[in-house]
């Protein structure tokens, strides 16, 4: 074992040990704290059930019905016109929603097309340079019952919409 495996092996235990040894020398009662951690969390997650399940049926609705499918035959004369190949397009649609259905679209991609083809290294990308925007509006914001939240979607769309556009520029530059 190498040292720089010694090191990732023992890096996390090393920190817990780390906070309990100076939470002890602070007088922190640790594990009641921990212990309360725990509370918080067990009733973030139970606030967060129903906005999550909301976001997942309403996913799931969108693609079980052949909405999704068909957005993307209509689509496709002009993703190939302007060089954006239309397997990837239903990725970056889910993307933004769900990144578990994103991950699911990317190992389908891969397995189809293989990890070192055009679309396999766009997947991996696009997968890598955007984020899970409404995932993360509706649990997070949610949660902590944040109402206002329109010019954060907007700057994630955008931030989604550039991380999209900048996967299909680099990967095309790159190994086309």
């Amino acid at each position: 074992m190498g040292w720089v495996t010694t090191i990732s092996v023992w890096i996390i235990p090393m920190f817990i040990a780390l906070i309990l040894v100076t939470g002890t020398i602070k007088k922190v009662p640790t594990y009641e704290t921990f212990v309360e951690g725990a509370k918080d969390g067990i009733q973030m997650s139970f606030s967060i059930i129903p906005y999550l399940v909301g976001m997942l049926v309403a996913i799931t609705v969108f693609r079980e019905s052949g909405a999704m499918e068909y957005m993307f035959t209509k689509l496709r004369p002009f993703l190939e016109l302007v060089g954006i190949p239309a397997e990837i397009m239903p990725l970056a649609l889910i993307r933004p929603l769900s990144g578990t259905g994103a991950l699911g679209m990317t190992s389908d991609l891969i397995a189809t097309h293989g990890p070192d083809s055009f679309i396999g290294r766009l997947a991996s990308t696009m997968q890598g340079s955007t984020d899970t925007t409404f995932y993360v509006l509706t649990v997070y914001f949610g949660a902590v019952g944040i109402k206002k939240m329109g010019d954060a979607l907007k700057v994630g769309l955008i931030a989604d919409v550039i991380g999209i556009a900048a996967s299909i520029i680099i990967v095309s530059i790159i190994f086309l």
